[in-house]
Parts: structure tokens; C-alpha cells; sequence
């Protein structure tokens, strides 16, 4: 599997860096993190979602129910409840923890390498089934 993220990983270098000098750096910079065993996280992180893909509806769907509560929590408090106290004295303002916002970026900086991950994914298991 980490020889198909380093081939993922090449091709987006590929595509974001127009200097090829730059390009050969990055690449070399993403063969010493594989060599040194640190894309071995990444690989586990795979892993992980290959298996909830591969899992019922609930294991396929926890992380994007769990975003879009966080995100109708945001919604609530900065696009509705400002709307609504103007009318109402006991409009609804729910609270939302400090761990639950860093979840939230965490979840959407998350999104698109895990789109990207889905797509590794997808062509590692036509390689190898």
C-alpha cells in the first residue's frame, strides 16, 4: 500500500508544483518520509477506512453524520439564533465545546484527503482484486 501512496502522492506533487526542481524535492522529501516509516500512519489511517467503507450503512456514515451535527450547531448559533433574538428573548443558542470546533477543522481540512484516501483506496483494491 505505501508504494500506492507514493504514487498518489507523485502525481499530486505532479500536478501542484510547476518548477521541476521543486517537484524533484518534494518527491525526494515524500521517499524519505517512506523510507524512515513515517507514511506507515497514513497507511494505518487507509486501512481504517477501507474497513468502515467495507462496513455497515452506520460504519460508513458515523464521521459525516458527526460533521454535519457540528456544522448545524455553527449554523445555528452565527446564522439563525442572531435572527431570532431580535424576536424572541429565549431564542435557542446551543453550546458547542472548543474540542468539538477543532473537530469540526480537524473533520474539514480531513475531507479532502480523505476524498483523496477514497481514491487511493479504490484504485489500490482494482490493483490488488
Amino acid at each position: 500500500m505505501i508504494g500506492s501512496i507514493l504514487d498518489f502522492g507523485s502525481t499530486i506533487i505532479d500536478k501542484i508544483w510547476p518548477d521541476a526542481g521543486e517537484r524533484e524535492k518534494a518527491k525526494m522529501r515524500l521517499a524519505e518520509l517512506a523510507a524512515k516509516g513515517q507514511l506507515a500512519e497514513l497507511e494505518g489511517g487507509l486501512k481504517v477506512m477501507l474497513a468502515e467503507m467495507n462496513g455497515n450503512w452506520l460504519q460508513r456514515s458515523w464521521r459525516p453524520i458527526l460533521m454535519l451535527t457540528i456544522i448545524a450547531i455553527v449554523a445555528n448559533n452565527y446564522l439563525l439564533y442572531p435572527y431570532l433574538a431580535l424576536f424572541w428573548d429565549e431564542a435557542p443558542r446551543l453550546e458547542l465545546p472548543t474540542q468539538l470546533w477543532s473537530l469540526m477543522e480537524l473533520g474539514l481540512g480531513g475531507y479532502v484527503v480523505g476524498r483523496s484516501a477514497e481514491k487511493v483506496a479504490k484504485t489500490w483494491r482494482n490493483k490488488n482484486g
